[in-house]
C-alpha cells in the first residue's frame, strides 16, 4: 500500500515515522517496480486459488468455439411488407 501513498501523495507514510524523514521521494522506476511486484503477487494468489481446470479454461477462453448464428434478422412475430 505504500506505493499507492507515494503515487497519490498521501500524507505521512509509515516510512517517515521510522526515522527516514530526509529520504528522497520515490522515483518513477521505484514506483513502477512496486506496482509490478504487487501485480505479480496478485497473479500468484489467483493461481493458487484456482485449480488446473479453471486455469486452463481461463487460458484458452479466447479460443472457445461458438456455434454460428442461425436464421436471419427476421423473426416469426415480425410484421413483413409482403403480408400487408
Amino acid at each position: 500500500m505504500s506505493f499507492l501513498r507515494r503515487i497519490l501523495g498521501g500524507g505521512q507514510s509509515d516510512e517517515t515515522v521510522g526515522g527516514t524523514e530526509g529520504a528522497a521521494p520515490a522515483t518513477a522506476e521505484e514506483i513502477l517496480a512496486d506496482e509490478q511486484a504487487h501485480e505479480l503477487e496478485m497473479l500468484r494468489e489467483d493461481a493458487a486459488r484456482l485449480d488446473d481446470l479453471q486455469q486452463r479454461q481461463l487460458r484458452y477462453a479466447d479460443r472457445a468455439w461458438t456455434p454460428p448464428a442461425q436464421g436471419g434478422e427476421r423473426r416469426a412475430d415480425d410484421q413483413s411488407d409482403a403480408e400487408s
